[in-house]
């Protein structure tokens, strides 16, 4: 039994919620009678609220997300009518600002913005059996140096199983409409000391994987420089994921970036699009000069991975325009290019957009863009499965070599869009497709698109294979077999998508 139960419902089962443990490493004297319980989306609402009413909690804290906000409703929901009398405290941020969305109104309580304080203070006020007239508490932001760090609340199975999410600062000093860090412009730091100790503790735990939250981490390069020293001076093997802003590279910061080797750093570059007027328009200021010569150092002159995002449906944007960017990346970067759609959240400015362009989104989670003056809804519909094929051909890696077949003369996004078009029309889904057929509707559509020789087959068909051994303990499909001159004997397989 415990009377505070902390919950939140991941996207996946290998992420973990810093948040949840930042509120259970902030509540003093009341850390004892509360517990952590993490779900991913895959769990049954039911099961759920069982696995959480069975600990009589009188106070249960949701962390409420984007990925898990109708989840969450009906845990809520199952929760109230089976104990009306366990007080419902929200927090995250798909509460934080209105509208809300999906109705949250059986909860009683809801904390909008940094929780650390304000949940201890209505925890205890709960607890002696005082209960506050405000249902919704919108605190200010923390003073970074006053709350205690959470690292020390990951467990043994946390640091081997999933992946550790740290920061070292909060905040984006940046004005992006679409994006809910923008809305704190100011960026706040740790105390770094304090931080990089806490780091250390985790790595003498075993931990060799670290998330870093920071929307800006190399907006300070002093304190940027200091983090990458702390893992340059580990050994391998490790792994350390960085938010970057593209056009921020002093030659120091690029200097130490080179020192990383192979498998070590993965840098998340947020791109959005590569179009000025675009980028105008929700208020992102592009150097475009700068972002082109430092993705270039970072392919050629580093061994970072890169991820490099683009989004679908931004306003005044079209299709040619998004294709231009994808092409332009392609040009630049073999990485992984994350192609995302645009989502309308609340409280940012997006919606200022509404009626100059037409833009209309759907009402439910992720709330993303049905269609805008540019672009239709069933031109949405295909750039979304665009996405969905390009992540689980081109960003998978599992066909690195022969996915650049399917564009021959270089235009990358006339020659992907017409293969998602043709293999959407073979399976009518963009989920649950095998390795093996993925790699069959890659082969028969590039021979479709140029037909070919046996000999040109065979070719082709060495080449995926060879893709596809790049990929430990992968399978070789069998319709290959009969195209392959020669198919290596694997002793173990394990694949699918």
């Amino acid at each position: 039994m415990k009377n505070i139960v902390l919950a939140t419902i991941n996207a996946r089962y290998t992420h973990s919620s810093a948040a949840l443990r930042y509120l259970y490493a902030n509540l003093q004297e009341l850390q004892d009678l509360a517990i952590i319980q993490e779900y991913d989306i895959s769990d049954n609402p039911q099961q759920i609220a069982e696995q959480i009413l069975v600990l009589k909690p009188k106070l249960l804290c949701l962390g409420i997300y984007i990925w898990n906000a109708l989840e969450s409703f009906a845990v809520i929901e199952i929760v109230k009518k089976v104990y009306p009398e366990i007080f419902i405290i929200l927090g995250g941020p798909e509460v934080s600002y209105q509208p809300f969305r999906v109705d949250f109104s059986r909860a009683d309580y809801i904390i909008q913005g940094e929780g650390e304080i304000a949940f201890y203070n209505l925890a205890k006020e709960l607890l002696n059996n005082n209960r506050p007239s405000n249902r919704i508490f919108s605190p200010q932001a923390v003073d970074l140096e006053q709350i205690k760090l959470p690292y020390a609340y990951y467990t043994e199975d946390d640091i081997k199983n999933r992946i550790i999410y740290v920061e070292a600062s909060r905040g984006c000093a940046f004005n992006c409409e679409f994006c809910l860090s923008s809305i704190d412009k100011q960026v706040r730091y740790f105390n770094l000391d304090k931080v990089l100790a806490e780091l250390d503790k985790l790595w003498q735990r075993g931990c060799r994987s670290f998330k870093f939250v920071d929307r800006t981490f190399n907006l300070d390069i002093k304190v940027t420089n200091r983090i990458l020293d702390f893992f340059l001076n580990k050994p391998m093997p490790y792994f350390a994921h960085f938010e970057i802003i593209p056009e921020h590279f002093p030659e120091d910061f690029k200097q130490k970036i080179r020192l990383f080797p192979a498998k070590a750093l993965q840098l998340e570059v947020g791109i959005q699009t590569l179009n000025p007027q675009v980028a105008q328009n929700i208020k992102r200021n592009l150097n475009m000069e700068k972002i082109e010569k430092n993705l270039v150092f970072l392919e050629t002159r580093t061994n970072a991975h890169l991820h490099v995002d683009l989004i679908v449906g931004l306003p005044g944007q079209t299709i040619q325009s998004f294709a231009d960017d994808l092409n332009k990346l392609v040009s630049i970067i073999s990485s992984k290019i994350q192609l995302g759609v645009l989502k309308k959240l609340s409280g940012t400015t997006i919606s200022r957009h509404d009626q100059i362009h037409g833009m209309v989104y759907s009402d439910l989670p992720p709330y993303d863009i049905l269609k805008n003056d540019l672009i239709s809804y069933e031109q949405i519909q295909k750039l979304k499965r665009m996405a969905r094929f390009w992540e689980i051909t081109y960003n998978s890696g599992n066909f690195s070599n022969s996915i650049k077949l399917l564009w021959p003369e270089g235009d990358v996004f006339k020659g992907f869009f017409g293969f998602c078009e043709w293999a959407y029309n073979q399976t009518q889904s963009t989920y649950q497709i095998s390795l093996n057929r993925l790699a069959e509707l890659l082969f028969m559509y590039i021979i479709k698109l140029q037909p070919r020789s046996d000999k040109e087959k065979t070719e082709l068909a060495n080449l995926m294979v060879d893709d596809i051994l790049k990929r430990k303990l992968r399978k070789i499909p069998g319709f290959l077999r009969e195209y392959a001159s020669e198919i290596p004997i694997i002793k173990k397989s394990s694949y699918g998508i």
